[in-house]
Parts: structure tokens; C-alpha cells; sequence
């Protein structure tokens, strides 16, 4: 909170914000690919101050009220440049120390996962804040909203807007189609209820989702990163692949199944009892 003050007195914005994160992650990520631990403890300093400005820039595009889709966009793909740097740097150095080179094929998996995991954690985020918060209080996108948006955009006039516009909805459908019964409940709430949703829903979506959310944390930065410092005092950064693949993994699948029965529930109840909601 206070790096976002600092950057409201001094004119930095969101996106500015995000940006230099994305160089701290990317810069730590490098430092990892160096065997000598005091490097590696830099890396580990400057991927916690880039974790602290990607909590600033929400809390700066809220206080400014200085928010745009581009900044969430970006804010989003954040995380997948750090951990892209970082994941090339481990793999690298592990096969400087002897490892064969289909070692690359897990690190490709063990990225991939990490997208998955990410992506659908920050999904489910913003689907508990759209029930607890209603509309306003949540920034859930679908792809049908986008669509729209991009085929508004000319590729010679807003090319750049229009590409990137393009890859959030790529994105947003990979999310969507992870979450066929969630998609049907978000249908059928946002088809019967126009305005705000109803106290009732709310109030019963919030208590059978909310212990959901400690799984979100779980795959996000918090635990992941604990590990990782972990195999680097130890010398031994190729374990982190293993993790996100064989532990994190699981964690997602119960995470997706959970979030499908309570959403599976809720459909029922809406379409099968009248007074309800």
C-alpha cells in the first residue's frame, strides 16, 4: 500500500507500475541461473519487490481510479514473464551442472502448468468477487463481450490493441472451457438477474466457495515461491519443476472439480426451485 501512495504523489501509473515489475521478476529470474547462493538471494529479493509492485498497481488503479482492460491484461501476463525467465534460467543452469537436455521438456510442462494454474486461480478470484460483490466489484470478462471489442478494432489502425486483445480472448477461453459448469451458472445468473444479484445467492455462493479460495492461493506466488528459495539454499532449482507439475497440479485438478460441483449445485437450485434467489 505505501509503494502505491508514493506512486500517486509522484505521477507513476498502473501500467507504469506493471512494467517495471515485469523487468525485477525477468531480472531475477536471470540471477537464479548463477550456482552462487548470494546471487541467487538477490534473485530472491528483487522477485519479492516485484511481487509487492504487482500488488501495488490494483491498489494504485483503485486509488487513481485509473483502471482500464489493458492494465488487467497486463497485469495478468506479469507473473508468466517472471516465471518464464525464471524457469529458462533453472533449466539452463541445471543442464550446466550435468542434466540431459530433455530436461527442457519438463520445463516446457512445468510452464504450461504454471499458466493453467495461474489463469484459472485468478479466474476463480474474480468469479467469488462477482458473487460477493456483484458486478462492479469483480472484473470477470467472457469471451462472447470480448469478441465484440475485437471486432471492433481495425488491425491497420489499432494493430497493437487488436493483437493483444486478441491473445486475452485466446486466454479467457482456455479459462471457460476449464469451467463448462461454472460457464452455465454465469449464464443463467446474468440472463435472470439484470441488475444485482439477490442476498440469498450471494450469501450462499460466498459460503460454499470461500474455502475454494485457499487453493487459488496455494497454486498462485506465495507457496510456489517458498519452495523454490527452499531448492535454491539448497542448490538443487530443478526440483521446482517436479513441484509444479506432480504437487501443484493435483492441487488445480481438486481446485477445478470443487468450483464444477459447487457451480453444478447452484444451477440446480436455480432451475429447479423457483423461490429460490
Amino acid at each position: 500500500y505505501r509503494i502505491a501512495q508514493v506512486c500517486a504523489k509522484i505521477g507513476i501509473t498502473p501500467n507504469a507500475v506493471t512494467i517495471i515489475s515485469i523487468f525485477f521478476g525477468v531480472a531475477a529470474g536471470i540471477l537464479f541461473y548463477y550456482p552462487a547462493l548470494w546471487i541467487n538471494v538477490i534473485g530472491m529479493l528483487l522477485l519479492v519487490f516485484a511481487n509487492s509492485l504487482d500488488s501495488a498497481d490494483g491498489q494504485l488503479a483503485r486509488m487513481t481510479d485509473n483502471k482500464s482492460r489493458f492494465g488487467r491484461i497486463l497485469d495478468g501476463f506479469a507473473g508468466d514473464f517472471w516465471f518464464a525467465s525464471i524457469h529458462i534460467a533453472i533449466c539452463l543452469r541445471s543442464i550446466n551442472e550435468g542434466w540431459p537436455q530433455w530436461l527442457w521438456v519438463f520445463c516446457v510442462l512445468a510452464g504450461v502448468s504454471h499458466m493453467l494454474q495461474s489463469a484459472m486461480a485468478d479466474y476463480y478470484r474474480n468469479v467469488h468477487l462477482y458473487f460477493i460483490k456483484g458486478k462492479a466489484g469483480s472484473e470477470l470478462d467472457n469471451t462472447r463481450d470480448l469478441k465484440v471489442d475485437y471486432d471492433a478494432l481495425s488491425w491497420r489502425k489499432n494493430f497493437f490493441s487488436k493483437f493483444v486483445l486478441n491473445g486475452y480472448m485466446g486466454y479467457t477461453r482456455n479459462q471457460e472451457k476449464l469451467s463448462p459448469k461454472l460457464q452455465k451458472l454465469l449464464r443463467l445468473v446474468k440472463s435472470r438477474y439484470k441488475d444485482e444479484l439477490p442476498k440469498q445467492l450471494m450469501v450462499d455462493f460466498r459460503t460454499q466457495n470461500k474455502p475454494l479460495m485457499k487453493y487459488t492461493n496455494i497454486v498462485q506466488f506465495n507457496t510456489r515461491v517458498i519452495f523454490l528459495f527452499v531448492w535454491l539454499f539448497i542448490g538443487q532449482p530443478w526440483i521446482y519443476f517436479f513441484f509444479d507439475m506432480f504437487v501443484l497440479n493435483p492441487i488445480l485438478i481438486y481446485m477445478c472439480n470443487r468450483q464444477e460441483k459447487v457451480s453444478g449445485y447452484f444451477v440446480d437450485k436455480l432451475t429447479n426451485d423457483p423461490t429460490y434467489g
